[in-house]
């Protein structure tokens, strides 16, 4: 990867985090932990990746992304106002009575969302169908579904799974945000879903092991999806929860909850310090 484009979206997954810290923030509830654990990922799709259009939400032939792991719309919100498809400072109305920015993305309501998702399972499913309905009717898009790993403990998932591969979708990208903890605790003690890799090879999947953090194994991990024909593709991410905040890294207690003022006015001074580092 270009130096120059790595740094550019560093300062940007940067950003992001910062949104998803502001919004948490003036909601005073939301999801933080999950979603700065995949704010490199969705800034890498959404920015590098992705054929997509802000300026045409809804365009037909664009690449289509299902956060199944609703709750962390923080996330998908941050990267999508970054990305010009609503103003950044509209972020700070998440969860708020009127907004459009709700706890869980709602298609056609939030410009950018392809697929309303929220009850954990679900988006899968769905993007295996949107994928289905690209090979049926032969369009070039592509899906990627953000799973989380706690989320994979529910069955609809393994019947996605194995549907995917039974119609060999290769236009369908899984990724599997392995961060380790879910709202109980650590997901190797609440229900444990390990070796994810080898059960999903063995239902079909092409896996691929990625550093959710880096953006050149980042890089390196969806050019190799780009490459697999005939089954679909999941891409397994070690990332840490709470990723870019020092106090909420790889702490459950920041799965669902908000910051007071004083933790996020510390959030945000790290963000920023970080970000001053990046555009030196």
């Amino acid at each position: 990867m270009d130096a120059m484009i790595k740094k550019q979206l560093e300062v940007t997954a940067t950003k992001v985090r910062m949104g998803i810290i502001e919004g948490v923030y003036n909601a005073k509830s939301g999801h933080p932990g999950g979603s700065l654990s995949i704010a490199d990922t969705l800034t890498y799709l959404y920015f590098a990746k992705m054929n997509v259009d802000p300026e045409n939400p809804l365009w037909a032939e664009r690449d289509r992304l299902v956060l199944s792991k609703g709750h962390t719309a923080p996330a998908l919100y941050s990267v999508l106002a970054n990305r010009g498809f609503f103003p950044v400072e509209e972020l700070k109305t998440l969860r708020h009575i009127g907004s459009r920015l709700q706890g869980h993305p709602v298609y056609k309501k939030v410009p950018g969302v392809d697929m309303t998702t929220g009850s954990l399972g679900q988006g899968i499913s769905a993007a295996c169908g949107m994928a289905l309905s690209g090979k049926i009717s032969n369009d070039s898009y592509k899906v990627y579904a953000v799973l989380g790993d706690g989320e994979i403990q529910e069955g609809q998932v393994w019947e996605a799974f194995m549907f995917a591969a039974h119609y060999q979708l290769d236009n369908l990208v899984a990724v599997i945000d392995n961060n380790g903890l879910q709202i109980d605790g650590r997901v190797k003690d609440v229900m444990s879903p390990y070796p994810i890799d080898e059960k999903l090879k063995a239902f079909g999947w092409h896996v691929i092991l990625m550093d959710g953090h880096d953006f050149e194994a980042i890089e390196k991990a969806f050019d190799e999806a780009e490459k697999i024909s005939g089954k679909p593709v999941a891409i397994i991410q070690k990332s840490i929860k709470g990723k870019g905040v020092s106090f909420m890294e790889d702490n459950v207690s920041w799965h669902g909850a908000a910051p007071n003022e004083e933790q996020y006015n510390t959030a945000m001074q790290e963000l920023k310090a970080h970000l001053a580092q990046l555009e030196k």
